[in-house]
């Protein structure tokens, strides 16, 4: 199997709990109570989206770009 290194960008929500999500795939995204767990839960998750593009000929990102950005608040 073929290994891909993707961005995974972590938050908290107003409950406490971890938001993990992978930008460059849609709807790949689930929580945990730690960074750990939510980490964990990302890959599973992580999995199941690129098998479902499998399924449907998605091609799976190569090729991106992570920016920062600075604004005024």
């Amino acid at each position: 199997m073929k290994k891909v290194r993707l961005p995974v960008v972590i938050t908290r929500d107003e409950d406490g709990y971890y938001v993990a999500e992978v930008p460059v795939l849609r709807s790949c995204f689930t929580q945990g109570k730690t960074r750990e767990e939510a980490l964990t839960n990302i890959k599973e998750v992580i999995h199941l989206c690129l098998e479902n593009m499998a399924e449907e000929g998605e091609p799976i990102p190569e090729e991106f770009t992570l920016e920062q950005v600075e604004v005024a608040v």
